[in-house]
């Protein structure tokens, strides 16, 4: 559990209680407005506001709790081996699929992230968590680019594949999702099989 508070007694009660101020915290992102504050989520999930501050002290540690790539460890395909190109493949695919099935979540998240001088610390959005999964999916390549090769594709990988790829596709370029998500994919690949042919991301010539 993430606090003293959670994980001293009563723990199996004290996780539903947790789960279900996270279920609310969602519940309310997709219904769209603001993002939920501690207050709301506790009287959505008809929990005591002092109660659901013992588990969230702060708006901040609520979303990012909610948020659904908090638990996510991997998207690389347990069948992928070292298949570079099934492992990338496989990763960008689940990830998009997350994106799409999480997009009220997702969107909530990138307003905030993008509210620079009032943006919480901590938020998924400014971790870099799919760089380290499409960085994962293309370790294979490692004794071919190098480290800082790979990392360099996985950061212009994460460009072009995500929710702000998705939500540019849709609301911009008018796109349907299943289209946005073809052309991320698409994207993701065609990079891969640059750098793979011989043409490194950006900065990464002659190094």
């Amino acid at each position: 559990m993430s606090t003293t508070y959670e994980a001293s007694g009563r723990s199996n009660q004290k996780r539903r209680t947790r789960n279900e101020l996270i279920a609310a915290t969602r519940d309310l992102i997709a219904q769209g407005g603001a993002a939920p504050t501690v207050e709301q989520a506790a009287s959505h999930a008809g929990i005591s506001r002092t109660t659901a501050y013992r588990y969230f002290p702060n708006q901040n540690a609520l979303l990012i709790a909610a948020h659904p790539e908090t638990q996510v460890t991997s998207y690389v395909p347990g069948d992928a081996g070292d298949d570079p190109q099934k492992r990338l493949h496989g990763a960008v695919e689940a990830f998009i699929a997350m994106i799409i099935d999480t997009e009220p979540q997702q969107r909530t998240m990138l307003r905030l992230s993008l509210e620079a001088d009032t943006a919480p610390s901590g938020l998924p959005l400014r971790q870099g968590r799919a760089i380290g999964w499409f960085t994962e999916a293309l370790a294979p390549l490692t004794p071919e680019l190098g480290e800082d090769g790979v990392h360099a594709l996985a950061v212009a990988i994460r460009s072009a594949v995500g929710i702000e790829s998705l939500v540019w596709l849709t609301d911009v370029a008018g796109t349907n999702r299943d289209h946005a998500a073809q052309t991320m994919t698409w994207s993701a690949m065609a990079m891969l099989h640059a750098a793979m042919d011989g043409t490194p991301p950006p900065g990464q010539q002659g190094s």
